[in-house]
C-alpha cells in the first residue's frame, strides 16, 4: 500500500572529516549540553542543520555544504540495507535490520501510513519551518512494515558506517511493497512533510528506515512517568505491594486484556488497575500532563522519588507491537511518549531532498 522507492541520496564527502564526527542523534534526542558539544565537534556536524540557531542559518549552511563539496549527490538512486547494533535499556545486545528508502508522504486518511501517537502543533511547526527552508531531511524517520522487507545486507563491507550503524547501497533495488506502515518514531517530521506538500501543491517524499514487525531486533521499551509538585498523586488507592521488585514482577505476569501500572511513591508501592481493552499508557494518561516528566530508566524513576525530586513514579510495561498496530488501525492516537523504539536512527548518515 505504501509507496517506497529508491532515492538519490546526498552524503558527506570524505573531505568533511570522519563520519563519526559528523553524525548525531535526531533533534528530539539531543539536549542543550549535547548540542553544544556536537556544535564544537565539527563545523560540519549535522546538528548545525537539525538544531540551528534559525531556519535561515540551516538553509544557508546546507547550500554552502553542497556548493563547497562537503556534501555530494549519489550518482544513482538506491535503497539502502541498514543494520543497527545496540544495547537496549534492558541491557541486552541486539541488531535491528531494515531498509532505508523514499516514502511518499500521504495523508493518514488514505491508510497507507498510520500514526500511533498524538503530536504537538508547536513541534510540528518548528520542523515545518526548517523543512521549508532547507528542503532536505537529514535523517530517516522509523516506520514499521506489516510485511517482510525484501532487502538483505550484502556479504561485504558497509558503504557507510558510523557508530554502530552500517548501510549498504543496493543500486539494483527496485521499489517494494511493505504493506501498511506505522510511524514508530518521527510523527512531527512526517506531518511537517504533509504540510509542505500542501503548501507546494505537489508530492513530497520522506526518507524512512522501514523495519518489518517480525524483525528479531525490533523492541518497544516503556517510558515511565514522573510527576513533581503533584501532592494529589501521592496515594492513588491502588493495591498495596510489599516492595517495588515484587510489584514489577506481579505486573509483568498479568494479562494485557486490562491495563495495569505500578505507582511508586515515598509512602509505598501500589498496583493500579484500569479498564478492560485499555492500554497501560491510556491508564496513566488520566493523570494529565501537569508536572509530568519522562524516563526510560527504572533506576532513575526510583531515585527521583527517593530524593524528593518527584512525588510519584508511574511505571509501565512495554507495549506489544501488535497492540500498537491494532490501536492505530482503529484510529486511536496514544498519548505522547507511549512508545520508545531504541535506537533512534542517526542524523547525517544520508540526506534526502524532499522533492525531485
Amino acid at each position: 500500500m505504501a509507496d517506497v522507492q529508491p532515492f538519490r541520496a546526498v552524503r558527506y564527502a570524505g573531505a568533511a572529516g570522519p563520519l563519526d564526527d559528523l553524525v548525531a542523534p535526531p533533534y528530539d534526542a539531543v539536549d542543550e549540553v549535547q548540542r553544544a558539544a556536537l556544535y564544537t565537534r565539527s563545523q560540519y556536524n549535522v546538528v548545525h542543520v537539525t538544531l540551528p540557531e534559525s531556519a535561515g542559518d540551516a538553509e544557508r549552511l546546507y547550500a554552502e555544504w553542497l556548493d563547497g563539496g562537503v556534501l555530494v549527490h549519489e550518482d544513482v538512486p538506491a535503497i539502502w540495507a541498514a543494520v543497527e547494533s545496540f544495547v537496549g535499556p534492558d541491557g541486552v545486545a541486539r541488531e535491528r535490520r531494515g531498509a532505508i528508502g523514499s516514502v511518499l508522504a500521504e495523508s493518514y486518511e488514505k491508510g497507507s501510513v498510520l500514526p500511533h501517537e498524538r503530536t504537538h502543533e508547536r513541534t510540528r511547526d518548528e520542523r515545518l519551518k526548517l523543512l521549508r527552508a532547507t528542503r532536505v531531511q537529514p535523517e530517516p524517520i522509523l516506520l514499521l512494515a506489516e510485511r517482510s522487507v525484501p532487502v538483505e545486507a550484502p556479504d561485504r563491507s558497509a558503504d557507510v558506517e558510523a557508530g554502530a550503524t552500517r548501510l549498504w547501497r543496493l543500486e539494483s533495488s527496485a521499489a517494494f511493497d511493505p504493506g501498511q506502515l506505522l510511524v514508530a518514531d518521527g510523527h512531527h517530521r512526517y506531518e511537517a512533510a504533509l504540510a509542505l506538500a500542501s503548501e507546494l501543491g505537489e508530492p513530497v517524499r520522506i526518507m524512512a528506515l522501514v523495519v518489518p514487525v517480525d524483525d528479531p531486533g525490533l523492541r518497544i521499551f516503556p517510558t515511565h512517568r514522573l510527576y513533581a509538585n503533584r501532592p494529589d498523586l501521592r496515594e492513588l488507592g491502588g493495591e498495596p505491594q510489599p516492595s517495588l521488585e515484587q510489584a514489577l514482577a506481579y505486573v509483568r505476569g498479568e494479562s494485557f486484556e486490562r491495563s495495569i501500572a505500578v505507582a511508586y511513591h515515598r509512602g509505598g508501592v501500589e498496583v493500579l488497575r484500569g479498564e478492560a481493552q485499555e492500554l497501560d499508557v491510556q491508564l496513566v494518561d488520566r493523570f494529565g500532563l501537569e508536572g509530568i516528566g519522562y524516563t526510560q530508566s527504572l533506576e532513575h524513576a526510583r531515585a527521583s522519588v527517593d530524593s524528593g525530586a518527584a512525588d510519584i513514579a508511574l511505571l509501565l510495561r512495554p507495549l506489544r507491537i501488535d497492540d500498537v498496530f491494532a490501536a492505530a488501525r482503529s484510529g486511536v492516537r496514544m498519548p505522547p511518549k507511549s512508545t520508545y523504539f531504541h535506537p533512534k536512527p542517526l542524523s547525517g548518515l544520508l540526506f534526502h531532498p524532499v522533492t525531485s
